[in-house]
């Protein structure tokens, strides 16, 4: 019958009665881990017998194995945070596009909407010079027609005044003999006319002024209209 246990501890127990000493006890470490390097202990690595069956086997290293787990689950949220990190930084990129194209539409809005302001007051301004002008030219035309600028300085200032303001852009309207246009002529007067097709301007009794832009003020004519 096959001793039990472990044939050393047998042959120790043997030779020491044949001397008659007391057997000294064996002490095994089955401790896993190492209590001096802290590192573990395997059993099949210390001289165990290896299984013929499984000689190709590798016993599990857990800490070798654990710290590969480790390392690419480092790996993977490394990889993932980096991944985050592209995708935040092209949104801030794309961001502050969107608002760079912003700024730059209501910057050209801006300077349109300016300079149609400043064109708009300019006109403004010169409708307003204009305006208050024209009773100094309403006097220049009554002394003109009366024979008081045929000659000498005032006749000279008031052609000088007259140019200016032709420069401008004013012009007069005080042709007669043109079809009525109720959009640049006031009718007063309106009496029939002989030969005419249409309404027609047959006198103008105050003359009227426009620039490119507006009327400043209708001119007063007396209309001839076609006999029926």
């Amino acid at each position: 019958m096959a001793p039990h246990g472990n044939q050393n501890e047998h042959e120790h127990a043997r030779d020491s009665e044949g001397t008659g000493e007391r057997p000294e006890p064996v002490i095994r470490d089955n401790r896993k881990v190492d209590p001096v390097t802290g590192q573990a202990r395997h059993p099949e690595q210390d001289g165990a017998a290896v299984h013929p069956d499984h000689e190709d086997i590798r016993p599990v290293d857990e800490a070798h194995d654990s710290g590969d787990a480790l390392a690419q689950a480092e790996q993977i949220l490394s990889e993932a945070a980096a991944g985050e990190e592209v995708a935040a930084h092209d949104a801030v990129i794309a961001e502050l596009r969107n608002d760079l194209l912003r700024l730059q539409a209501e910057y050209v809005n801006y300077r349109r909407r300016v300079d149609r302001d400043r064109a708009v007051a300019g006109e403004v301004a010169a409708m307003g010079v204009l305006n208050s002008l024209l009773p100094v030219l309403d006097d220049i035309d009554a002394a003109r027609a009366h024979g008081d600028l045929t000659d000498g300085p005032f006749a000279s200032i008031a052609a000088k005044l007259e140019s200016v303001l032709a420069s401008q852009g004013l012009e007069r309207i005080d042709a007669a003999g043109v079809e009525f246009d109720p959009n640049v002529h006031e009718a007063l007067i309106q009496q029939p006319g002989e030969g005419i097709d249409v309404d027609t301007v047959q006198q103008v009794l105050r003359t009227g002024y426009r620039t490119k832009a507006r009327v400043l003020r209708a001119a007063q004519v007396i209309v001839a209209t076609p006999q029926g």
